[in-house]
């Protein structure tokens, strides 16, 4: 029998749904959207995630489950109220100077909300894990490009290719460079002086730049030890 209540996938997602709701309620997102609609469905999530957070069921036999498509069709949804799967952009050339920092900040915790629920059967599948890490993704990924922080000379803004989209990374590694394969966790977003990083690159003594694995996929072969920061992180948010 699986402890539910302990797997750190459905407590991430239920803190997920939870930051998607504060931050829809901050009123940062201008433009035609159904928020209602938005906000009802993550609370149908929220109520169903609850339901099974008790259900003591294996992982394999959860995300197989009716109570778990229902929550992939309901993100769906969420997607079209939000405006369709261009929303981010268009809420981004809806924001106005003054606020601009504050709306990426919102898109990319829309965004946190949306991976991590839509990659939770993903996660499920990979069996019996008591592991802060599993509750979000870690995934290998492809530097683009790195450039300074305008506002931080020890600081480094890296967009890094994850497959199916790119990820804005802050970090303060100034050996990081354009090719490197690396691994990101997926951690609910930060803002670094102006700068909202959407994860972070694992390592041991420096970032990891060497990673085994396609971007998008789960890296191969990397040291334990590279995902302790990422652990701690984890279990601060869900305390948050």
């Amino acid at each position: 029998m699986w402890d539910t209540s302990k797997d750190y996938r459905l407590m991430v997602a239920l803190k997920s749904v939870e930051l998607f709701r504060r931050t829809l309620e901050t009123g940062s997102f201008r433009g035609q959207w159904k928020k209602k609609l938005a906000l009802t469905t993550a609370g149908e999530i929220e109520r169903t995630l609850q339901g099974i957070l008790y259900s003591y069921l294996e992982p394999g036999e959860l995300a197989g489950s009716p109570e778990i498509e229902g929550v992939m069709e309901k993100l769906d949804v969420i997607v079209e109220a939000l405006g369709g799967e261009d929303w981010a952009m268009k809420f981004a050339s809806e924001a106005g100077k003054d606020d601009r920092e504050k709306v990426e900040e919102n898109i990319a915790r829309v965004r946190f909300f949306l991976n991590t629920i839509g990659n939770l059967k993903k996660r499920l599948m990979l069996g019996k894990i008591a592991d802060p890490v599993i509750g979000v993704d870690i995934l290998a990924g492809e530097v683009m490009s790195v450039g300074g922080h305008p506002g931080a000379d020890k600081l480094q803004v890296c967009n890094v290719n994850i497959g199916g989209r790119a990820l804005k990374v802050v970090t303060n590694d100034p050996d990081v460079r354009e090719g490197d394969r690396v691994a990101v966790a997926l951690l609910p977003p930060e803002n670094f002086m102006g700068i909202t990083s959407e994860g972070m690159f694992l390592g041991v003594e420096g970032v990891l730049r060497d990673v085994k694995g396609e971007p998008g996929e789960m890296p191969r072969g990397m040291p334990l030890e590279a995902l302790n920061e990422a652990r701690n992180l984890v279990e601060e948010f869900l305390k948050s």
